[in-house]
């Protein structure tokens, strides 16, 4: 065997693990991981442990097994809310998802100005999303005299009650969604367009390609990569969602925009006195293992895709 080898081989000893550096290794690590450990495991042990008890954090728990796995299934709720997130889901990927690389491409394209533009994109993700919900439900003000009824009325429609009507409420909810989260993703379209060699749009032009041609068999196929990524953090952020159907209808009208974050919100605070952290910590670790299952899939057949 040659030399090298048989050092590739040679069995690690605890000291040559100290003098190869794995000591200082280490210690410059202990202070990550234990913050890992208090802030991030701990936590999730502790959500599991939670998910098999009957706990309002007040009494003492009680152990009660796979129950409450068994009550979150049972709860006839369970499936409006698992409707509901796949239907938000489904319209902000429909709406949602190209708007941010439609405005950086069309940004691109742009002369002059283009950090106003950025600029005035990034704007609506530095508003407090708070602040960013109270002025939309004053636009959705279901008043003749509301904004967005004003200007539905200009062409003779009207008006609606797009927050109280169950199949506008949704809708209305995706619509703000968009406006409040398309300015990050702007951003990282608009990095990820600067790596596009010129010489490719050069060469388009010299060909006589539209802007059209251009993006399809350039900006596109140089993106792949970025736009798989974004595709996932997409929608596991909108399975996700919690916020928007919290702050602007509660999960009203008639159960429309509940969601599976929103109902885990309900069962954990359902009263004063604490609700039943341990279905909303079952149904918490249902939507993780969830999620992770499918993220497993996404990346393993988009891995030959996004290369």
């Amino acid at each position: 065997m040659p030399a090298g080898a048989a050092r590739r081989h040679r069995r690690r000893t605890p000291t040559s693990w100290v003098r190869g550096g794995g000591l200082s290794t280490l210690v410059f690590l202990l202070p990550v991981l234990v913050v890992f450990a208090v802030f991030s495991w701990g936590p999730i042990g502790r959500t599991v442990i939670m998910s098999f008890q009957e706990t309002n954090l007040v009494t003492a728990p009680v152990f009660v097994g796979w129950q409450n796995f068994a009550d979150v299934l049972a709860d006839p709720l369970l499936l409006t809310a698992v409707r509901n997130t796949l239907y938000f889901a489904f319209l902000a990927l429909l709406f949602g998802y190209p708007v941010p690389l439609i405005a950086a491409v069309l940004m691109s394209e742009a002369r002059h100005r283009k950090g106003l533009f950025a600029a005035l994109a990034y704007l609506p993700v530095v508003v407090p999303p708070v602040v960013a919900v109270l002025l939309w439900k004053f636009f959705y003000d279901a008043s003749p005299n509301g904004v967005f009824n004003t200007i539905v009325g200009w062409v003779g429609a009207g008006p609606f009650g797009w927050l109280q009507d169950p199949s506008t409420a949704m809708p209305a909810l995706v619509l703000e969604a968009t406006w409040a989260g398309a300015g990050g993703t702007v951003i990282i379209y608009l990095a990820a367009l600067t790596s596009v060699a010129p010489e490719l749009y050069d060469a388009a032009e010299m060909d006589g390609a539209t802007i059209w041609r251009k993006i399809w068999h350039i900006t596109l196929p140089q993106l792949r990569g970025i736009l798989f990524i974004t595709l996932i953090l997409q929608i596991i952020g909108t399975a996700q969602v919690f916020l928007e159907p919290y702050l602007f209808t509660g999960g009203g009208p008639a159960n429309a925009t509940v969601t599976v974050l929103l109902l885990i919100y309900r069962y954990a605070f359902a009263n004063s006195l604490g609700g039943d952290y341990g279905m909303a910590t079952a149904l918490s670790l249902m939507l993780a293992v969830v999620l992770a299952l499918f993220s497993a899939l996404y990346f393993r057949l988009t891995r030959g895709w996004s290369s």
